[in-house]
C-alpha cells in the first residue's frame, strides 16, 4: 500500500470533506451530552473526523473538524470560540494520519495506529492546544481551562474511538464484501 501521508487530492476528498463537515456541524450542534464540568459536552462528532480521516487523509480530517466546529459557533450564535476550532481541526489532523496506515477501502479492519493517533491527537489538541490558546487569545483562568481541556481530551477520545472505530469497522466490512464477489 503506497499512499501518500497527507492523502488524496480529488473530486471524491473534496465532496467527502464537505459532507464530512456537514455531519460533524450537525452531530456537534444537536447530538452532545453534557459533561460535569461547566462548557464541555461529550462530542460523538470526533468520530466523523475520525473515520473520514482513515479514509481521506489528515487534511480532509482537519478541514472537517475546523469547517464544522467554527460553523456551529457561528450559528449558535455565542461567536466562535477560536481556540476550540483550532483545537478540533489539530484532532482531526491527527486522526487523519491514519490514512496512511489504514486501507479501509479494500476491507481492512483499522489497526492499532487507528486508535493510536485519535488518543494523541485528543490528548494534544485538549490537553495543550486548546487551554493555551484559550489563556493566550481569551486570558481564561489557567485553571479552568485546563480541567475544560482534560475533561474535553477524555470524553472525546473516547468518543472518536468508539463512533470513528464503528463506522470503520462497518465501513471495512461492507468493502470487504463487496470486493469479494465474483463477475459472472
Amino acid at each position: 500500500m503506497n499512499k501518500s501521508f497527507f492523502g488524496k487530492f480529488d473530486v471524491k476528498t473534496i465532496v467527502a470533506t464537505a459532507l464530512g463537515a456537514a455531519l460533524f456541524l450537525v452531530l456537534f450542534a444537536f447530538v452532545k451530552i453534557p459533561s460535569p464540568v461547566p462548557n464541555t459536552n461529550i462530542q460523538i462528532a470526533y468520530g466523523i473526523t475520525t473515520f473520514f480521516g482513515a479514509l481521506f487523509g489528515p487534511i480532509s480530517a482537519a478541514l472537517i473538524g475546523f469547517a464544522g466546529h467554527a460553523l456551529n459557533d457561528f450559528i449558535a450564535g455565542f461567536g466562535i470560540w477560536w481556540s476550540w476550532v483550532i483545537a478540533s481541526a489539530v484532532a482531526g489532523l491527527f486522526a487523519g494520519f491514519a490514512y496512511k496506515f489504514s486501507d479501509l477501502e479494500h476491507g481492512k479492519k483499522p489497526g492499532k495506529m487507528f486508535f493510536i493517533l485519535n488518543i494523541v491527537g485528543q490528548f494534544i489538541a485538549w490537553v495543550i492546544v486548546a487551554p493555551i490558546l484559550d489563556i493566550v487569545i481569551y486570558a481564561e483562568p489557567v485553571d479552568t481551562v485546563f480541567v475544560q481541556g482534560l475533561t474535553s481530551f477524555v470524553v472525546d477520545a473516547i468518543s472518536a474511538c468508539v463512533v470513528g472505530g464503528i463506522l470503520a469497522y462497518a465501513y471495512a466490512a461492507v468493502r470487504s464484501s463487496a470486493s469479494s464477489l465474483d463477475k459472472e
